[in-house]
């Protein structure tokens, strides 16, 4: 069976027809938007799934990818405000919003943000200190993020983040911060060590403070009791009472007694007092012990006082 000129006509009719269908059918993959040009213009954009566009007069322009994309910003040298040089390097992230704009506003969008993002850093980190450097990366970040972003906003990009990675000063000026450092602390360790010692000597110094005034409280009162006696005494003797008399020498005999004999270099003592005197003395204290206990009992034989014998040496 042979085939006429119309159907062969047909035919290429017909294959043409689906080569110009199947140019212009475009499956764009997520993530990305292709721009479409129509004999060189932008007309629109062509967003993830099956599209079609009219085969012959437009054509596909630029691939954007819309996902967020990370940028290395690579090593360089920065002078800080008090001179100090440093190596800086660090990170950027963007993300295209508008294709048309980040296709067509710039050329070359990748390397406009790197330029853009090293530019800014040296602005950004030349006008601090290099201690406000070191300190302050939070704040650096931020400030670098607002200021790029800013200006890339025109290219239809958002910069997400920037981040400085290293700040790395010269090796001399390294050490010389590590001894400022150590001189720092070693300062800090003296002041330290003197305020303790402060505190420690005026705690001493209240501690005596406190014991002089004890001190003196216990001898005021000593005092005051021993006055209280000597009045008592006083006025048992202005009534007649002698025996008051002898109960006060008694005592303090006694008591003088006490002392010689604890003493550790006292192996005999000679006493060059009659012994009569002492006897009656002590007399006197057994008379005021039965007139004060009268109201008591009369006391044992047992209990009364006995006066030691002392051998008075002959004179």
């Amino acid at each position: 069976m042979g085939f006429s000129g119309f159907d062969i006509a047909l035919l290429v009719l017909v294959a043409l027809v689906v080569l110009v269908l199947f140019k212009g059918i475009r499956t764009i993959p997520q993530g990305y938007n292709y721009t479409v040009e129509r004999f060189g213009r932008y007309t629109k954009t062509l967003s993830p799934g099956l599209n079609l566009i009219v085969p012959l007069v437009d054509r596909i322009g630029a691939k954007m990818n819309m996902m967020e994309q990370v940028l290395d910003v690579p090593t360089q040298e920065i002078i800080t405000r008090d001179n100090a040089t440093v190596a800086v390097d660090g990170v950027a992230f963007y993300q295209v919003l508008n294709a048309a704009q980040a296709a067509y506003q710039v050329a070359g969008l990748q390397n406009a943000i790197l330029n853009l993002t090293m530019t800014n850093i040296r602005t950004v980190m030349g006008s601090m200190d290099l201690d406000e450097l070191l300190s302050n990366r939070d704040a650096i970040n931020e400030r670098l993020l607002r200021v790029v972003d800013e200006a890339a906003h025109p290219w239809g990009i958002k910069i997400t983040r920037v981040e400085i990675k290293d700040i790395n000063p010269p090796a001399n000026l390294v050490e010389s911060m590590g001894r400022q450092m150590m001189a720092e602390r070693n300062k800090r360790a003296q002041i330290l060590a003197a305020e303790g010692l402060k505190q420690s000597q005026i705690l001493e110094a209240e501690g005596r403070k406190e014991a002089a005034f004890r001190d003196a409280e216990a001898r005021e009162r000593s005092a005051e009791a021993e006055a209280r006696a000597t009045q008592v005494v006083s006025e048992a003797i202005s009534k007649g009472d002698v025996q008051a008399l002898n109960y006060f020498v008694a005592l303090k005999y006694t008591e003088a007694l006490t002392r010689i004999g604890a003493a550790t270099n006292s192996k005999l003592v000679l006493m060059p007092i009659e012994a009569s005197s002492l006897i009656g003395t002590l007399g006197g204290i057994g008379e005021i012990a039965r007139e004060v206990f009268k109201g008591e009992g009369t006391a044992s034989p047992a209990r009364q006082a006995r006066p030691p014998v002392v051998r008075p040496s002959e004179t």
